[in-house]
Parts: C-alpha cells; sequence; structure tokens
C-alpha cells in the first residue's frame, strides 16, 4: 500500500516540553505505563485471555481550545519513541460515496505497518452517535464513517489518540472503548508560572526582573489558555519594540495591554455555538450541504 497520510517524527515530549496540571500529568504518565508494560500484564500475567481486545490503547484528550491537547498528542508519541499520524477531519474526507470510510481504513493500515500513533483532531465528528433518521445519501456515508472506525479500533493493535473540545457530543458506542479519558483544563496559577518562564525566553531583554514579570503575568491570565498566554507575547513583543526606538525593552505595560486585547476579543469575538455531534455539521464536516 502506498502512503496516504503523512508519518511524523515528533519533536516533542512530555516531560521536556509540555506544561500541564498534576492530574493531566499522572494520566498521561498511567497510560504510558500501561503500553510500557503490556507484555507483563498480557501475557506474563495472563489477563490477555480474558481481554482479547486490550491489543489497543485508546486515549481520549478533552478539554476546551488552547490548552495542549494537540501538542501533548505529538509529545505522547514522542514520549514513546514513535512516529505519529495527525488527521484532522479535512485529511479523510472525501466528496465521493464511500470514499471517507475507506480513507478511515486506510490511515489503520497505515498506523499499523509504520507503528505509528494515530492521532484524530476535532474527533466530535467522527464519534458522534449513529444516524437512525436515514433521509440522503450523505445520511449513509455519515454511518458508514462511523460503523468503519468501530471496526478499525476493534482490530487494531496499536495506539490511538482522540482530541475534542466537545467530548459530550461522543456515542456511548465510542466512549465505552477508550481506555482513558484525560481531561486538559485551563492552567493553574502553578501551570501559568511555568508557562510564562517558558515564554520569556532568556534573550529577551527586560525592563523588569524576570520573576516579577513572570509573577504578574501568571496572577493576571488566570483563566486564560496556554495558547491565549502565547498570543499574548506575539502582541507584546513587537509593541515593545515599535514603542521603544532606542533600546527597546519588553516592559509589563507591554505584556498588560496585550492581556487586556485578548480578553477583550474572547468576551466580544467567536461567541457561536457550535453543534457538531448535529446531522448537519457532520455533513458539513464531509463537505455536503
Amino acid at each position: 500500500m502506498s502512503e496516504k497520510f503523512l508519518v511524523r517524527e515528533p519533536t516533542l515530549e512530555l516531560e521536556r516540553d509540555v506544561v500541564l496540571t498534576p492530574q493531566t500529568r499522572q494520566m498521561l504518565s498511567e497510560a504510558i505505563g500501561a503500553l510500557k508494560n503490556h507484555k507483563i500484564i498480557y501475557s506474563d500475567w495472563g489477563f490477555g485471555e480474558v481481554d482479547p481486545l486490550g491489543r489497543n490503547m485508546i486515549i481520549n484528550f478533552y478539554g476546551p481550545p488552547g490548552v495542549g491537547k494537540t501538542m501533548a498528542a505529538e509529545a505522547f508519541a514522542g514520549s514513546l519513541g514513535r512516529p505519529y499520524i495527525h488527521l484532522g477531519i479535512s485529511e479523510i474526507e472525501s466528496r465521493f460515496v464511500g470514499e471517507t470510510a475507506k480513507n478511515i481504513s486506510a490511515a489503520f493500515q497505515q498506523a499499523a505497518m509504520e507503528g505509528a500513533v494515530l492521532f484524530f483532531d476535532e474527533a466530535d465528528t467522527l464519534l458522534g452517535a449513529r444516524l437512525s433518521s436515514v433521509t440522503q445519501g450523505i445520511d449513509n456515508e455519515i454511518n458508514a464513517m462511523r460503523s468503519t472506525l468501530l471496526i478499525e479500533l476493534e482490530r487494531f493493535e496499536g495506539v490511538v489518540v482522540f482530541a475534542t473540545n466537545l467530548a459530550k457530543n461522543y456515542d456511548e458506542a465510542f466512549v465505552s472503548r477508550i481506555r482513558y479519558h484525560i481531561e486538559f483544563t485551563l492552567p493553574d496559577i502553578s501551570a501559568r508560572q511555568a508557562l510564562w518562564s517558558r515564554l520569556l525566553v532568556p534573550a529577551i531583554p527586560l525592563a523588569l526582573p524576570r520573576e516579577e514579570l513572570v509573577a504578574r503575568a501568571a496572577e493576571m491570565t488566570e483563566g486564560l489558555s496556554g495558547r491565549e498566554l502565547r498570543n499574548i507575547m506575539r502582541t507584546a513583543l513587537p509593541r515593545a519594540i515599535s514603542l521603544q526606538e532606542q533600546e527597546p525593552r519588553l516592559r509589563w505595560e507591554d505584556i498588560e495591554s496585550a492581556i487586556e486585547d485578548v480578553r477583550l476579543a474572547k468576551r466580544n469575538v467567536g461567541k457561536v455555538v457550535r453543534t457538531s455531534g448535529s446531522v448537519e455539521s457532520a455533513r458539513a464536516a464531509l463537505g455536503i450541504s
């Protein structure tokens, strides 16, 4: 079979590169431990006799946008020393009847051949309930896609990671097949301090002691995601340079004003509620209205 999907070598590892809350890190460590000790549990201890479907590891990362689910999926593969295949709906959808289900099967086959972690991003569209009232050909396509995914999950012997902002839209048939449901939350004060320590890289000239900026920024960014903290720095750094022509340094005022910008956008922009478990959104994800 020729390669259909891009197989990537991870550049991240969990311990080295990802800031996580203690609870999330503990769950990820347990999942890695289960994989590394699989032979002991299923062969040496004989648990495979009563759990023949335990050959695989299916994990679900869930939580709000921007909290590190996608980064953690790559780092999870990196910590296992495996390549990974990153799939969104755009990589597997097709306007041709039956092709989306075939693409899903091809992804599992390729992951098995490469020994790759198979990562499905925005998985709520894929893991919704089968449609009981079929009104169009595309409804059959959606059901075929989800049935194929269930079959592939049953027989796959590798690692699958799903990620979603909308885990409540998952169908129970998928939920019960997932071994670890790992929640990713907005960073607490300790995580925000760690994130700001990383974002304020040593080469950036600072107007205040680094520790003071980290403490202030961590205190002022409660309720914001790691992605939003990065966006704050993306705004604050060019602002610092544009406002100080001679020997620019990053000031607290630059960070503070960027925080205000992000909070304003959070209040006023992008408040449309997605309902990706619906028939309409599944049809839209497949490129058919």
